[in-house]
């Protein structure tokens, strides 16, 4: 996959892309996890959201850059 992507004559990087689909990854995730009441087994939800958003997009980076 190539480093910059050309979206109308403009250049973006491709981790941009990435953090987007993870965003839309994690909010699937987030949605499924609720609907079966695992963050009542959570400390702390919020941060529990916010690793698993770094988590998908970390992996799809490495997976992309390495």
């Amino acid at each position: 996959m190539p480093r910059e992507i050309s979206f109308f004559d403009a250049y973006i990087p491709t981790v941009l892309l990435l953090v987007i689909v993870a965003a839309a990854l994690a909010l699937v995730a987030d949605r499924i996890l609720v609907r079966f009441g695992f963050y009542d087994l959570t400390w702390h939800p919020a941060l529990f959201r916010v690793s698993m958003f770094v988590c998908f997009a970390s992996l799809m980076g490495l997976y992309v850059y390495s």
